[in-house]
């Protein structure tokens, strides 16, 4: 199996992926820098947001542009779960409404409980002064 590296490293691409993630980061350090919201806070705002925009068909226009770029950040969390459940209504009804979200999302859920155990094994958290 040949494999066509130009498609794989394609500049635009990337470029694409690299401005949008790097956008929805920066809102976020705004947000931490400039407020007294708290990360938890912070977290909640973009996951309800990305499903918001996401239950809306919006969101999707996002992850057509920039790929891993719109999903991998929070707002991509919340995309993936109104997308499951709305998949889930299809599939289930209304009992799909609540597992769709979950059945989709499961696997950065895992990760998220994985890698944040391992940091709070290595890591010494501090609390934001106010």
């Amino acid at each position: 199996m040949d494999i066509n590296w130009s498609n794989v490293f394609d500049i635009s691409s990337l470029l694409k992926c690299f401005i949008i993630g790097g956008l929805i980061c920066i809102i976020g350090q705004i947000l931490i820098d400039k407020t007294k919201l708290t990360p938890a806070r912070i977290l909640v705002i973009f996951v309800t947001t990305g499903a918001i925009l996401g239950g809306l068909g919006i969101y999707q226009y996002l992850v057509d542009f920039a790929g891993a770029g719109a999903t991998v950040p929070l707002t991509g969390f919340g995309y993936n779960l109104a997308k499951g459940a709305i998949e889930g209504v299809k599939q289930s009804g209304l009992i799909g409404a609540f597992t769709g979200g979950v059945k989709a999302a499961a696997g950065g859920i895992s990760a998220a409980i994985f890698f944040g155990y391992l940091a709070a094994l290595i890591s010494k958290p501090k609390m934001k002064k106010q």
